[in-house]
């Protein structure tokens, strides 16, 4: 019987990426319950080329934040 490899949360963070083309702390904790968006951006670095651009918005509050933006670029 053959063993189905379990998906981890830096698969489901790549995956994102390839289908949406981006991702945002915001959207990470929302649509894949992944608190630690950075170290899993992290490891993907390690075989992808990942840019990543600061985007800014106002917050319920009315003041500015800024908040990373992380995509795919080439793969190495």
């Amino acid at each position: 019987m053959e063993q189905v490899k379990k998906r981890t949360m830096q698969d489901r963070v790549l995956d994102y990426m390839n289908n949406f083309g981006s991702i945002t702390t915001l959207q990470a904790f929302r649509d894949l319950g992944c608190s630690r968006l950075s170290e899993y951006i992290r490891r993907i670095r390690l075989d992808y080329d990942v840019k990543d651009t600061w985007e800014s918005a106002t917050n319920r509050y009315g003041e500015k934040v800024k908040y990373k933006k992380y995509y795919l670029g080439e793969k190495y």
